[in-house]
């Protein structure tokens, strides 16, 4: 799939909206990708998956044992783990960090890559690769659906992107006058109350 038929089907699921956003890592933006309305479509999610399983494939060769923070990463996840033949694990949080938990194990030899639905800062991803780092399997790569830093984000390991989507971001207290005169919100989960990870 094209960067451009890519962002065609976010934008007909609604799931490419425009405003004045606060990003989970605090930063505000013009743009939000809610993943959540294309992933609420079997049919757009397998599509999207299977397209980027291909670039994997193509990138890493063959790869045993997806892994996905949760909550956004598992929907992909799963998918692109079907896509590649693969298992499909996740990584949830206790205590603040993520952890493989649930009998979750990876075995000596086996390849792994970790799969974000969306990468801005590349914080979670992060975050799940450092939980990982114990774990006997390879860890051959990442790989998201849609890259917004543009390439520039560094994971440590190699990132396969099935799109860029670079837009600006800013500091809140750097706002373009523009973004300024509309009111912010904040679309995405990190934040909610009460979530369990």
């Amino acid at each position: 799939m094209t960067r451009d038929e890519v962002l065609d089907v976010f934008r007909k699921a609604g799931a490419l909206l425009e405003g004045h956003f606060i990003l989970s890592s605090g930063r505000r933006s013009g743009f939000f990708i809610q993943k959540m309305r294309v992933f609420e479509s079997p049919a757009l999610t397998e599509q999207l998956c299977r397209a980027l399983g291909e670039r994997i494939k193509a990138r890493f060769g063959k790869v045993d044992v997806v892994v996905s923070p949760a909550i956004g990463g598992i929907v992909p996840g799963y998918e692109i783990a079907r896509a590649l033949g693969a298992r499909a694990l996740f990584v949830e949080r206790e205590d603040g960090y993520f952890q493989l938990r649930r009998g979750f194990e990876i075995s000596a030899g086996e390849k792994v890559i970790v799969i974000e639905d969306i990468i801005t800062t590349g914080l979670s991803a992060r975050e799940c690769l450092n939980c990982l780092a114990d774990q006997p399997g390879e860890i051959v790569g990442a790989a998201c659906l849609i890259d917004r830093s543009g390439g520039k984000v560094d994971l440590g390991v190699p990132l396969v992107a099935l799109c860029e989507f670079a837009v600006p971001d800013y500091d809140p207290r750097e706002l373009p006058p523009e973004l300024a005169a509309l009111p912010p919100t904040k679309p995405g989960s990190r934040g909610i109350q009460g979530m369990k990870g």
